[in-house]
């Protein structure tokens, strides 16, 4: 397995159709944004197959990790491991940015705890699923 950077927006956009639209229930209003083109996008490919994205931002100080999916079929591999850690290699790599921040569905907590991230902030919706802010000092 390997984590790359990609600008194949039309690719990430599929597996992020199949993991949060179709498997998740989320609406494609949620889901679709014109923030693709701006962002840094990491992919995880398996024996030459795409498996899972993340969508990389930078605010300022603040590297945002964001529309992390991996399709059902590869889960429990560590590949969602892998592409958090690229993604904070990354943001460590761009001058000026101090914190690496997501929001994690609540389910997840523990995964993103065990990755250095620490919750802080209420509880909120999003796309109709619970979520909490997380941050890393970089």
């Amino acid at each position: 397995m390997e984590i790359v950077e990609t600008r194949d927006f039309a690719l990430c956009r599929q597996l992020r159709r199949v993991v949060f639209i179709e498997e998740q229930g989320v609406s494609e209003a949620d889901e679709v944004d014109d923030l693709d083109e701006v962002a840094l996008h990491l992919l995880a490919v398996m024996d030459g197959v795409a498996v899972g994205s993340a969508r990389l931002l930078v605010q300022g100080e603040v590297g945002k990790i964001g529309r992390v999916c991996v399709l059902q079929q590869a889960r429990g591999a560590g590949i969602g491991a892998a592409l958090i850690k690229a993604a904070v290699v990354r943001f460590r790599s761009i001058d000026g940015v101090k914190k690496a921040k997501l929001g994690a569905q609540l389910h997840a907590l523990g995964f993103y705890e065990g990755l250095g991230f620490q919750a802080f902030g209420p509880v909120y919706d999003d796309a109709g699923i619970d979520h909490r802010d997380m941050a890393l000092g970089l």
